[in-house]
């Protein structure tokens, strides 16, 4: 509780009604008015999030902050909301990205201001009622509603194919759900009537209808993170989508199929994930090999950036599946990492973009040179995708590969190629772009960051070197909830 006030109904409903107070500032009349309402409400939003970290109990292993009310009660669904140590770091991350995305299209955006940022404010909060739901149809309701924003995100104000990559986006992430919907319901049944989550975890189900709800999941959630081969529609989306687009596609909509493994995937049908374990072993370490060389062929910084997505999230799904602390602690921190190294690279690119209206490698060469302080926090973003020692990206990828090496050699192996493919790809796309002789009278115009993207790029380098530097803040508060979570695998084992 906050003030008396239901915490985790704060973090979602807050961003939402800001959002709609945006929206109804009206045409870009009032565009000042909406961007100050949108930061305002960005930060009211990240400020009641905050107590979720420091009101947490590491120790508890059950919901906390929990709220249950009744809602329709002829198909006992219920408005029930809590987090544990894996939802409420994904909260918290969602909550930090929203003010930079705000801030990041303060000048950019000249039209639809409201519209725009109205729409990152309200997917906000429907992103916090999607990690906090603990009723199952509650869940799929915000679930879905996350596309609706992003839709119209991309669609709206895209790039000359937006049309095509927002319906792309919208047909694989809404098919993928519709079987998930069909296993809540099956699920429903053999409770005895329950839409609970919770309930779901201590179901003594038969293998074969666990694999049959496994692959359900995975459709959805594969698609959502993505997955190998279900990745195509991601770099379109990221390539047509506009910066602040990419930057919320990357460091919270892919982290929703992460986050569904973890609370449906691996707690409700524990033999079976451990059946199938193998297969998700393989997608994975496609994802991470086979994408890392498809992004070193890559001309436009965006595709390169989001194939890269691919490849790190590649790491996410690899550590759920090896069914060991730190594979799945791992996969937990490759997750808050990715969203501030994804959203940080997109955001330089989006830098880049905003100034020469390309963004074609070859478009571009000696950039230090007309933009030296730029280019310092883009190498420090581009050293931290490719996993520098010392940053966040370091952290989770090495935790997953001392995990994976410790179930198989040639897992860890394989998973180790992303440290030569990464920075193969990052370092040669940064030394095109960056380093040489001014190689255009696009670049010879350019002029350096000015003070609000020095003030996102500097919130992230610092998110992202703290991270690195001092990961006990973000992997306490998994403990618990970690250990809880592998001991309930490892009792229903067949």
């Amino acid at each position: 509780m906050l003030f008396g006030l239901p915490l985790l109904s704060l973090v979602i409903w807050l961003p939402i009604f800001a959002g709609i107070g945006v929206l109804a500032t009206g045409g870009d009349r009032n565009a000042q008015l909406a961007r100050w309402l949108a930061l305002v409400g960005s930060i009211a939003g990240l400020l009641v999030a905050i107590p979720l970290y420091t009101q947490f109990d590491p120790l508890m292993n059950a919901m906390q902050f929990v709220e249950h009310n009744a809602w329709i009660e002829r198909f006992n669904i219920h408005y029930h909301l809590g987090v544990d140590g894996i939802a409420m770091p994904l909260i918290l991350l969602n909550c930090f990205t929203t003010p930079l995305v705000v801030i990041a299209g303060w000048e950019v955006i000249s039209k639809r201001v409201s519209q725009y940022m109205g729409a990152f404010l309200i997917m906000s909060g429907i992103v916090n009622g999607v990690f906090s739901s603990l009723d199952a149809i509650l869940f799929y309701i915000f679930w879905e509603a996350s596309l609706i924003p992003m839709f119209l995100i991309i669609g709206v104000w895209g790039g000359p194919n937006r049309v095509y990559a927002a319906i792309k986006f919208f047909l694989y992430t809404l098919l993928g759900s519709l079987l998930m919907l069909v296993a809540f319901i099956y699920l429903y049944q053999v409770s005895g009537g329950s839409f609970s989550i919770l309930d779901y975890h201590k179901l003594p189900l038969p293998l074969t209808p666990q694999i049959l709800i496994f692959v359900a999941f995975l459709l959805a959630f594969a698609v959502k993170v993505p997955m190998w081969p279900v990745h195509t529609w991601l770099p379109d989306a990221h390539v047509e989508a506009p910066t602040g687009g990419s930057v919320v596609l990357a460091a919270i909509l892919l982290k929703l199929g992460g986050y569904g493994f973890l609370r449906f995937s691996l707690p409700i049908v524990p033999d079976a994930s451990q059946h199938l374990s193998t297969m998700m072993i393989v997608l994975s370490l496609i994802a991470v090999v086979y994408i890392g060389l498809v992004a070193l062929v890559q001309a436009d910084m965006k595709k390169l950036i989001a194939y890269s997505s691919v490849s790190h999230m590649g790491f996410v799904t690899l550590g759920f599946f090896l069914f060991n602390a730190y594979g799945l602690e791992g996969a937990m921190v490759q997750m808050i990492s990715h969203g501030f190294i994804s959203g940080a690279m997109f955001l330089c690119v989006g830098v880049l973009y905003d100034r020469l209206h390309s963004r074609q490698i070859a478009d571009y060469g000696g950039v230090a040179n007309k933009m030296p302080v730029f280019a310092a926090f883009f190498m420090l973003f581009a050293m931290a995708n490719a996993g520098l020692p010392g940053t966040s990206g370091f952290v989770g990828e090495f935790i997953v590969i001392m995990a994976a090496i410790k179930v198989n050699f040639w897992y860890g192996f394989l998973a180790a190629t992303t440290l030569i493919t990464g920075a193969a790809y990052t370092l040669w796309m940064y030394k095109r772009v960056v380093f040489g002789a001014v190689a255009s009278p696009g670049v010879e115009a350019l002029r350096d960051i000015n003070g609000r993207e020095i003030l996102i790029l500097t919130v992230l380098a610092v998110a992202v070197l703290g991270m690195g530097l001092y990961p006990s803040p973000f992997t306490e508060v998994m403990h618990t909830t970690v250990d809880d979570l592998l001991a309930h695998v490892a009792r229903s084992k067949l």
